[in-house]
């Protein structure tokens, strides 16, 4: 039963979970690149836009990493309250749909009644939980596995500013690394859920520079 084990920060950089935090980053840095004039802004107004993207995905990556703990704690919690909501169940039938309730839909639809007690069983036999939930170091870990990846995303649209004097070929290169990279995130997606990889990217694509259309079209 996922819901009794504690959360793994491996699901961290799980592509299914994760490919949200880097497909926001990307937006919140094009949103800033794309804001800039190639025939007036200046080397100031790039340091400008560097900070200010830097500083809103840091200020993202806080605030998703506190969203995952609050994840941990919430499954956490619910794993505790349904090995307690076992024990004080009134009869086997009871404790069995408590149980369900927990599972997923798709992995309780196949469970059999014999098979819900046994899991029954090997939970009533489970040492007594805590009494609420607490956060482990692994929890914490996975927290700043997201903060990071969240932050690290800025790096390569942005790093062509860095570099590169002229502002047009620095765009372009970076408007290029950023294609490129929503389009990875999408092919990954792909691969994980069973479609067509490389139209999952494309339509990543697609969805990335609508977003970031959408965001700056309404003063984002």
């Amino acid at each position: 039963m996922s819901h009794l084990s504690p959360r793994s920060s491996r699901r961290v950089l799980d592509p299914i979970d994760r490919v949200s935090e880097v497909l926001f980053g990307l937006i919140m840095v094009l949103t800033f690149t794309g804001s800039l004039s190639v025939a007036e802004s200046g080397r100031d107004d790039v340091r400008a836009m560097l900070i200010g993207a830097l500083g809103c995905n840091i200020a993202w990556g806080i605030i998703d990493a506190v969203l995952y703990l609050m994840g941990c704690l919430a499954e956490k919690g619910k794993g505790i309250a349904t090995v307690w909501a076992v024990r004080a169940a009134a009869g086997a039938e009871q404790a069995q749909s408590a149980i369900r309730d927990a599972l997923p839909d798709m992995v309780a639809s196949v469970l059999t009644p014999v098979e819900l007690e046994a899991m029954r069983e090997r939970i009533v036999k489970l040492p007594d939980p805590p009494k609420r939930a607490t956060l482990s170091g692994e929890d914490w870990r996975g927290a700043v596995g997201v903060f990071v990846l969240v932050v690290v995303t800025t790096f390569p649209v942005a790093i062509p500013f860095i570099f590169m004097h002229e502002l047009q070929p620095a765009m372009r290169v970076s408007n290029g690394i950023a294609v490129a990279m929503l389009f990875i995130a999408g092919e990954m997606f792909g691969r994980m859920t069973g479609r067509r990889s490389w139209f999952t990217g494309l339509a990543m694509v697609l969805l990335g520079v609508f977003l970031v259309a959408m965001t700056m079209a309404l003063g984002g």
